[in-house]
């Protein structure tokens, strides 16, 4: 009797299970789906969890992966607005946005037949943009000229919206420039014009150093004139309050030569006094001279 109950316990979970299998199918987080009817595509899936189906052959699941995919193109010859033959190759970040529209349109969502077309169309689009901007907006001494940002998006709108026009179901996250060459039958003649371009930046820039260094120059000019003028004029009061404290005390001296002499001295010596030092002089010598007659101090005998 327990031996019945199990097996019929076990058949009964595998019939849910089987069930499950035949009714059901699970969308993961980095997945979309799509659902077939009769191989026709009749239910977009993006969110993910348990999913519920008709068994096959009524209906049939397709998964697809719709993380970001990378891909690049050909480097590729094209001509610029001013006529100069420029190689360029760009990077796609896209991914699968409507997969009922991507399942037919890619032969059962084959994702090499996607990047065929994706290629097909990003040539058309890369030589449609280049053709309409000047070598200088992607090759330029000056780089407040490049224009990369503004290529790059004129490329990735042009790419958008002929994928929304065939209805492929693809959406462009990013897209950019990977790389830039010149063929060398123009090479020489792209880094002439660099080069003179460089050169009339450098004599733009000397120019305004040199008006700088100018106006520095007449600036501390003028300065220095106004220090100059001020320090005279300082001097000169100076000198006209020394004149006439000096001559306050000239008829003090008039009276007395022998004052004046000894005054004379005595600021002599307190000049060569002012610094701590050991002085060396013949006593006979102005203003030492003063120093005769003075007593000293011996020790008795």
């Amino acid at each position: 009797m327990k031996r019945n109950l199990l097996t019929f316990v076990i058949g009964g979970v595998l019939a849910v299970v089987f069930i499950l299998l035949l009714f059901t199918f699970q969308v993961r987080q980095t997945e979309v789906a799509v659902v077939t009817r009769f191989g026709k595509p009749v239910r977009n899936l993006t969110e993910p969890g348990f999913k519920g189906k008709w068994p096959w052959p009524i209906e049939k699941h397709v998964k697809f992966d719709q993380r970001i995919q990378t891909f690049e193109d050909k480097f590729t010859e094209d001509q610029t607005a001013d006529s100069v033959q420029l190689l360029t190759m760009v990077y796609v970040g896209w991914r699968i946005s409507d997969a009922q529209a991507f399942f037919p349109k890619f032969a059962g969502g084959s994702v090499s037949a996607a990047e065929r077309m994706l290629e097909s169309i990003l040539r058309s689009a890369k030589t449609a943009t280049v053709g309409k901007h000047s070598l200088g907006d992607f090759v330029n001494a000056d780089p407040k000229q490049l224009k990369f940002d503004a290529i790059e998006s004129e490329i990735k709108a042009q790419v958008q919206a002929q994928l929304a026009a065939n209805n492929c179901g693809i959406v462009v996250e990013f897209l950019g420039i990977k790389k830039l060459g010149l063929p060398e039958s123009v090479t020489q003649a792209v880094f002439e014009r660099m080069t003179s371009e460089r050169a009339v930046l450098v004599s733009k820039s000397q120019f305004e150093g040199e008006a700088e260094a100018q106006k520095i120059r007449s600036a501390a000019e003028r300065d220095a004139a106004r220090i100059t003028s001020e320090a005279e004029s300082q001097a000169i009061r100076i000198r006209g309050e020394g004149e006439a404290k000096a001559a306050e005390l000239l008829p003090v001296f008039e009276l007395n030569p022998a004052l004046a002499n000894f005054d004379l001295r005595l600021k002599a010596l307190e000049q060569s006094l002012k610094e701590k030092s050991t002085l060396i002089f013949d006593q006979r010598t102005p203003p030492f001279d003063l120093f005769q007659g003075f007593p000293t101090n011996r020790p008795s005998k």
